[in-house]
């Protein structure tokens, strides 16, 4: 059977987990414990009938211990939910805790009143615009700039290696059909229109202009047809005939080749027509020899 005054002789005088020794005094840490405090009216493992509030995410609960449950310590406390509205939640305390110690209500009553004025004041700081102190994690910067040069790296590597196969596709490689992604797919057909666009453009235009011919050219061409009508009709081709028989009949003359003598022994020959000039040598031990100059 539960006795009080033996479990508190013992955390008193022994040792207990939740007691705080400083200068000023003992203090409690047992989220339990109404005014924070050890002492023997307000421990909540000392007394077999209990009470105290605590907040969960903004919201207040009555908690309320009895001997009857001390047997069963998963429901030794019975949790009551009170309302943010402060009257309210007063009238709610003294509803439960009617026939309790006068002392342990009103300590009860005391921690709703400043548990409501730190809430009222954490609603107001938090509509306040505050400056925010931060550290820099030298660390992540440094491993997030190794991080950036690596993908950097790879990068480059995976366009090099995408332009490679592209160049070995253009030039027959893989002759076989390949499946690429519609991402690069879409991306050749874009490349190759571009490419079409400006050979198109940079193809020069072929036109046709009229020939910007000289009026005189053309009279004097008209004068020389007109002549040759004019002598075609005076003389006739009978003559002409006999002209040719007669040039016929003759022997040809040809052409004699002029040369003449050099200072050194040596003779040219020059050819009219063509620039060229033979050069012989008259040598008695080595015999005749002919150097072509152009």
């Amino acid at each position: 059977m539960q006795n009080d005054d033996v479990i508190w002789d013992v955390i008193r005088h022994h040792h207990c987990s939740y007691m705080a020794k400083i200068q000023t005094g003992n203090f409690c840490r047992n989220p339990y414990n109404v005014t924070g405090i050890c002492n023997r009216s307000s421990c909540p493992l000392a007394n077999s009938r209990y009470a105290t509030i605590r907040d969960h995410d903004g919201i207040f609960y009555l908690y309320m211990k009895t001997i009857e449950r001390a047997h069963m310590p998963n429901k030794l406390w019975e949790r009551v939910k009170l309302p943010k509205n402060y009257m309210k939640a007063l009238e709610i305390i003294d509803k439960h805790l009617e026939y309790w110690p006068k002392l342990l209500v009103h300590k009860i009553k005391q921690r709703l009143t400043k548990m409501t004025q730190y809430r009222i004041r954490m609603v107001k700081l938090s509509k306040k615009v505050r400056e925010k102190i931060m550290t820099v994690p030298r660390k992540e910067v440094k491993r997030e700039s190794r991080r950036e040069e690596k993908a950097l790296r790879a990068a480059q590597i995976e366009n090099v290696i995408e332009k490679e196969l592209l160049e070995r596709l253009n030039k027959g490689v893989y002759p076989d059909i390949c499946n690429y992604a519609e991402e690069i797919f879409n991306k050749l057909l874009d490349k190759n229109k571009e490419e079409e666009q400006e050979d198109e453009e940079e193809e020069a235009e072929v036109e046709y202009v009229e020939g910007d011919y000289e009026l005189e050219e053309e009279e004097e061409l008209e004068d020389d047809i007109e002549d040759m009508g004019d002598f075609l009709k005076g003389n006739n081709f009978e003559d002409f005939e006999g002209d040719e028989d007669d040039l016929e009949g003759q022997p040809t003359k040809k052409k004699v080749k002029k040369a003449f003598v050099q200072d050194d022994g040596t003779e040219k020959v020059r050819i009219k027509g063509k620039k060229v000039i033979v050069e012989v040598e008259r040598d008695e031990d080595m015999g005749n020899r002919q150097h072509n100059v152009m």
